[in-house]
C-alpha cells in the first residue's frame, strides 16, 4: 500500500523522469565528451609531436651543416704541396683544428690509395688503417664532398660520423680526401637527442638513415646503428622511407600503439622521428574520463537530495566558467582571463586560474626572452643574431644594399678576471655592454656571443659602407679610452675589431667567419685597432 502511492506520487516520478534524462544526458556527454577528447587531444599531442620533431631535425640539420660546410672551406684552402710533406701537413691541421675544433675525433687527410697520410689529433694506428673501402673516401676521391654512413670508429671505437671533402690541386683534379670524424654522443652534436625524453617515455627520438637503412642515432642507446625493421612492420615507418613527413599514429615493432612525428634533416638525407606511445599521450582523456564519471555518480546523489533548480543555480557559475575555457582551449575565445560573477568559492576558482593563466603567460615571456637574450648583459644572443642577420642578408638582397658585420674582442679582459674576479670580469661585460650600445643605432643589433666577443650588425649601408662601418668600428674604439671602475680599481680594456663587408650574395657563416679571421689579425698585432675584410 505505502509502496504503491510512493509509487504513484507525480513528485517520485518526476524525479524518476529528471533521474532519466540526467542518467541519459550525462551518459551521452560521457561518451561524447570522450571521443572529442581522443580527436582533439590527438590533433594536438600530433601537432606538438611534429613541432617538437621539426626542431629537433633543424638542430641536427644545422650541426651537420656546419661540419660539411667547413671542412669543404678547409679542403679548398689546404696547400696542395703539403700533401707530400706530412709533417708540415699534420702542423696545418692541427692548426685549423685548434681554431674551430668542430670534429671531436679528428681530422686527416687520405691519399689516392685510401691511406691516411696526416692527422690530427696524432693517432698513430690511423696512419696504419687503410680507409679505401669507406663510402666518404670514394665518394670524395671522385671529387665529390660526402656525408658518410655512421659506424664504429676504427681508431676511437666508438659510433662516429664521417664527413669527407676532395682536395684539389692546381690542374683542378682531386689529389686527396679531407676527412672530419666526430661522435655522436660528442656535445652540442646528437647528444641533445640521445638525451632528451618526452614524458616517461624512454626511447623518444629515433634518426634514421634511409640510404644506409639503419638507426643512426636514439634516445634509447641500444638501437644505435642498428638496422631498420624490414618493411611492413609498422606502416607509418614505411610511409616515411617513401617520403612521408608529418605525424600520426601507428603500431610500433613491439605491437604499441604511439604517435609519432617524423621531421627531415635534409642536408644528410635523414629523417628525425619523435614518438610518445598511446598510452601516455591519451592518459589525459582517461582522468577527464575517471573523473567525468565520478562527478556524474556524484551529481545523481545530490540530485536526490536537492532540487535540481537549486542545483543548476549553484553550480550555473561553474558550468560558464568551463564553457569559456573549453572555448579558449578550441581557439574560439583569446587566451584571458575568465569573468568572474560571484564571490563566491566558484569565483574564488576562476580568480585562481585567472592568476595562474597570468603567472604561465608572463613566464612563457620571460623564457621567450632568455631564449634570445644574453643573461649577463640584457643583449641579443647567439641565436637572435643568427636570426636578425638572416633577416639582413635578405633585406640587403632585396634592396640591393650591404651589410657589416663588426666581429670586436677585448684586449686585457683575461687579467682582469684572473686578478679581480670573475664577478668584477661579469661588471666590466656589462659596462662594456653599456657603452657599446650607446654608440650604435637602434636598428643596428648589438649582440654577446660568448666570453668577452661582441658582435654589431650594421644593415641597409648604402655605397659608403667601408667608411660608415670604420667611423662606427672607432666609436666604439673610442669607448675604451676612458678606464672601467670595478671595486675601486681603475681597469684599463682595449678592443680589436674585425670588420666583414657583404651584400645580399653573401652568407651567414661566410660574414662570420670573415669578420672573426680580420679581428684574429688584429689581435695578432699586440693593439686595439680594426681591419676590413669585404667578401
Amino acid at each position: 500500500m505505502i509502496l504503491g502511492r510512493i509509487l504513484d506520487s507525480i513528485a517520485i516520478r518526476l524525479m524518476a523522469l529528471a533521474m532519466l534524462v540526467v542518467l541519459t544526458g550525462s551518459f551521452t556527454r560521457y561518451y561524447a565528451l570522450s571521443n572529442f577528447l581522443y580527436e582533439d587531444l590527438g590533433k594536438v599531442v600530433e601537432s606538438q609531436q611534429l613541432m617538437l620533431a621539426n626542431y629537433v631535425a633543424r638542430d641536427i640539420n644545422d650541426k651537420i651543416s656546419q661540419r660539411e660546410d667547413l671542412l669543404i672551406h678547409l679542403a679548398m684552402v689546404l696547400p696542395p704541396e703539403l700533401l707530400n710533406r706530412p709533417p708540415q701537413l699534420r702542423n696545418w691541421l692541427k692548426e685549423h683544428y685548434q681554431y674551430q675544433p668542430l670534429f671531436s675525433v679528428g681530422l686527416f687527410v687520405v691519399g689516392p690509395d685510401g691511406r691516411a697520410i696526416a692527422d690530427y689529433p696524432p693517432r698513430p694506428d690511423r696512419l696504419i688503417v687503410g680507409y679505401g673501402d669507406r663510402d666518404y673516401i670514394r665518394a670524395a676521391l671522385r671529387g665529390q664532398p660526402y656525408i658518410g654512413r655512421a659506424v664504429v670508429g676504427r681508431i676511437s671505437r666508438v659510433p662516429v660520423l664521417p664527413i669527407a671533402a676532395p682536395i684539389l690541386g692546381a690542374d683542378k683534379k682531386v689529389k686527396a680526401a679531407l676527412v672530419g670524424v666526430t661522435a655522436l654522443a660528442a656535445p652540442n652534436f646528437l647528444d641533445l637527442l640521445q638525451h632528451t625524453h618526452i614524458g616517461n617515455h624512454i626511447d623518444s627520438f629515433l634518426l634514421i638513415s634511409p640510404r644506409d637503412r639503419q638507426f643512426v642515432s636514439s634516445s634509447q642507446p641500444d638501437m644505435i646503428l642498428q638496422p631498420l625493421p624490414p618493411p611492413g612492420v609498422n606502416p607509418l615507418h614505411d610511409k616515411a622511407m617513401a617520403g612521408f613527413r608529418g605525424a600520426g599514429i601507428t603500431t610500433n615493432a613491439k605491437g604499441e600503439e604511439e604517435v609519432s612525428a617524423i621531421a627531415s634533416v635534409p642536408r644528410a638525407g635523414w629523417f628525425v622521428v619523435a614518438r610518445l606511445p598511446s598510452s601516455e599521450a591519451f592518459a589525459t582523456v582517461e582522468r577527464v574520463k575517471s573523473f567525468t564519471l565520478r562527478n556524474t555518480i556524484a551529481a545523481l546523489a545530490a540530485f536526490t537530495v536537492i532540487c535540481g533548480g537549486g542545483l543548476y543555480i549553484v553550480l550555473r557559475p561553474l558550468f560558464l566558467a568551463a564553457r569559456h575555457a573549453d572555448r579558449m582551449t578550441r581557439g574560439e575565445l583569446p587566451m584571458e582571463p575568465m569573468p568572474i560573477q560571484r564571490n563566491d568559492e566558484v569565483g574564488h576558482l576562476i580568480a585562481a586560474f585567472n592568476r595562474l593563466l597570468h603567472k604561465l603567460n608572463d613566464q612563457q615571456e620571460e623564457l621567450a626572452r632568455m631564449a634570445h637574450h644574453d643573461s649577463l648583459t640584457g643583449l641579443p644572443n647567439r641565436s637572435l643574431l643568427s636570426d636578425r642577420l638572416h633577416m639582413a642578408l635578405a633585406q640587403a638582397q632585396r634592396k640591393r644594399c650591404g651589410v657589416a658585420l663588426l666581429f670586436m674582442d677585448l684586449d686585457g679582459f683575461k687579467l682582469i678576471n684572473d686578478n679581480l674576479g670573475h664577478r668584477a670580469g661579469d661588471k666590466v661585460l656589462w659596462q662594456v655592454a653599456q657603452r657599446l650600445s650607446n654608440v650604435v643605432r637602434q636598428t643596428d643589433t648589438l649582440a654577446r656571443i660568448g666570453g668577452d666577443e661582441f658582435v654589431l650588425l650594421l644593415s641597409d649601408l648604402d655605397d659608403n659602407a667601408e667608411e660608415i662601418a670604420n667611423t662606427v668600428a672607432q666609436k666604439c674604439i673610442a669607448v675604451f679610452d676612458a678606464p672601467f671602475l670595478i671595486a675601486g680599481n681603475a681597469c684599463t680594456l682595449g678592443i680589436s675589431i674585425g670588420i666583414a663587408l657583404g651584400d645580399g650574395l653573401s652568407t651567414s657563416d661566410s660574414l662570420l667567419q670573415a669578420a672573426d679571421q680580420a679581428m684574429y689579425h688584429v689581435k695578432k698585432s699586440g693593439h686595439s685597432g680594426s681591419e676590413i675584410i669585404r667578401i
